[in-house]
């Protein structure tokens, strides 16, 4: 009877804890894993060793404290993973949920993050006399640049008294623009910048079939 009813007295005490505490937990289902082990690796399943936990279920709903083996029963019993997403509380905060498609969910999201931090902006110049030849090998690298996804700062520099010859410039980049045309489009018209003649280009969107 002594152990019954300190089992009683704890559960008791336990739900006056989270009653109180609730409110001030934040955590919803779009909580994040903030804390790792040693290894740098989240804290999953039997890995967690704190006693009671303040458990988040797969919906975002708060199932309150609880000890470390109840949190373990309802996490096997429903086929999902129990990972520590903080332990700045006590007790520590842990959500069920299945962690191999979140941390495939985290990678994709990462992998997307990288693939738009690549776009550059390269800059190719010119001089408003530049001749044919070297138009050509310009106009190649300007291509590559295109094809790769890149945007091109198109720039024709003016030394002295070639200002007098805006003319020239305008000329050359309508003739870039027209031999890049298949790769790419102009996302900003040439304007004068000081002693330069400034063009943007910007890759052409593949239509998708």
């Amino acid at each position: 009877m002594t152990s019954l009813s300190a089992c009683c007295s704890w559960n008791a005490a336990a739900r006056s804890r989270n009653c109180t505490e609730q409110a001030h937990v934040p955590y919803t289902e779009d909580a994040t894993i903030e804390k790792k082990n040693d290894n740098g690796q989240s804290r999953i399943n039997t890995a967690i060793k704190a006693p009671l936990l303040r458990v988040i279920d797969g919906e975002g709903n708060q199932l309150g404290i609880i000890t470390n083996q109840q949190a373990q029963a309802i996490a096997v019993e429903q086929g999902l993973d129990l990972v520590e997403v903080s332990t700045n509380t006590d007790p520590p905060v842990c959500r069920l949920m299945d962690y191999g498609k979140f941390k495939y969910q985290q990678s994709k999201k990462l992998q997307k993050r990288k693939t738009v931090h690549t776009v550059q902006t390269k800059e190719i110049k010119l001089r408003p006399f530049t001749g044919e030849h070297d138009l050509e090998v310009k106009v190649r690298h300007m291509l590559e640049f295109l094809d790769r996804g890149h945007r091109v700062k198109v720039n024709v520099v003016f030394r002295g008294r070639e200002m007098r010859f805006k003319e020239h410039g305008e000329a050359i980049l309508k003739k870039v623009a027209v031999q890049v045309e298949e790769s790419g489009t102009i996302e900003r018209e040439a304007r004068v910048e000081g002693r330069n003649m400034v063009m943007m280009l910007a890759p052409r969107k593949q239509s998708g079939n």
